[in-house]
């Protein structure tokens, strides 16, 4: 943990020794048209097109030559691991007639084929190498017929793209140094993948990242689960540029903090969710990060949920995959059971009344940040 996080933790004991928490300027309202407006996920989605993404983990394509083939957003993809150890994404659409170049969700490959007319492009940089019968056209032109490139860069083992294909964006710039500092000492690039799970909700993406960063709700949705392992409204919130981070006591915080006692910024003690805008969240634990990513879907009502945890190899006994198994079992519990049935709830009603407004208190400073972020982005 850096120093900033043993500052925060201190912080926390004073606010669970004084029952405050720290808080915004003001409260937020936002419109409950925003959870069930086509118009309004339209231009989300062509929002988070033009941003940078996270779309995977270095680890799914480890090896030179390996690649991957996803949809994200709309878009379908074919990410590659070229022979030097760099990464490339291209749209997986031939520049023939539209057909997908590779139909395989994984691999190893050095040509990708369109089986439609037989159009082949290389692994490394996209370009078009075979066109079948190519005397019968007037000419084509391999060098203007590439697939098209869309810029992917890895950091931390993540995968970052901007999906419009724009070219002229900072990675520097669009993570930080405070985002850098907390990612640094999970060195995530030389995790895998140990759990990979897909959900499809009938809930709007912003829902479900509002819960998953919600402090104020653990001890009365989750009485007999998180709610006993994590303090309720309590917490520290930090932004850094589009990004931020909030910090939560665990209870055992709480019992020491109140008791006079002294605590630091230990596992045991103190969660953090590092939220990556716009759809992208980092829970650290003891022995492994829980990545989610919540992608909005072209219905206001429904999104995709993926949620993995990452793991070190050198990390991976027997015994801390039965810790991480265990893990997980908690967090299905609250998320399936109980998080998930809330946010349906919510959404259905949304949708029987999308008119006023939700309020979003001063004591929720994570939640509110999502969609001020938003909202300054739309030019609203």
């Amino acid at each position: 943990m850096t120093l900033l996080n043993n500052d925060v933790a201190h912080t926390l004991a004073e606010h669970l020794r004084a029952g405050t928490t720290e808080m915004s300027p003001t409260d937020l309202r936002v419109p409950i048209s925003h959870f069930v407006s086509e118009d309004r996920a339209a231009r989300e989605r062509a929002l988070l097109q033009r941003l940078p993404v996270i779309i995977g983990h270095g680890s799914e394509i480890a090896a030179p030559g390996s690649f991957m083939t996803r949809e994200v957003l709309g878009i379908p993809l074919i990410t590659v691991r070229r022979s030097d150890g760099s990464v490339a994404s291209y749209l997986n659409i031939c520049r023939h007639r539209g057909g997908r170049v590779e139909d395989q969700p994984c691999g190893s490959k050095r040509i990708f084929t369109c089986h439609y007319h037989g159009w082949s492009y290389s692994r490394e940089d996209g370009g078009l190498r075979g066109v079948p019968y190519d005397d019968f056209y007037t000419h084509v032109d391999k060098d203007r017929h590439s697939l098209h490139r869309v810029r992917t860069e890895e950091r931390h083992g993540f995968l970052f793209a901007v999906l419009s294909g724009d070219q002229d964006w900072n990675l520097d710039e669009w993570v930080g140094p405070e985002v850098d500092a907390q990612l640094e000492p999970f060195g995530l690039g030389g995790a895998e993948i140990f759990l990979d799970r897909s959900f499809a909700l009938d809930i709007n993406w912003k829902l479900v990242l509002d819960g998953a960063i919600d402090v104020l709700h653990p001890k009365f949705l989750h009485p007999n689960g998180v709610g006993k392992l994590i303090e309720t409204n309590t917490s520290v919130w930090r932004q850094y540029g589009r990004h931020g981070q909030s910090f939560s006591p665990r209870t055992r915080m709480g019992d020491l903090a109140r008791a006079g006692e002294d605590v630091d910024a230990d596992f045991r003690l103190m969660g953090s969710n590092l939220f990556l805008y716009p759809n992208s969240m980092v829970i650290s634990t003891p022995d492994h990060v829980e990545f989610w990513t919540v992608w909005p879907d072209a219905d206001p009502n429904r999104s995709t949920t993926q949620i993995r945890f990452l793991v070190r190899p050198e990390k991976r006994t027997e015994k801390i995959e039965k810790r991480v198994l265990r893990s997980w079992e908690i967090l299905e519990q609250a998320a399936v059971e109980e998080d998930w049935p809330m946010e349906l709830s919510i959404q259905r009603n949304a949708a029987a009344w999308p008119h006023g407004t939700y309020l979003y208190g001063r004591n929720e400073q994570s939640c509110q940040h999502l969609h001020r972020q938003l909202a300054a982005d739309l030019g609203e």
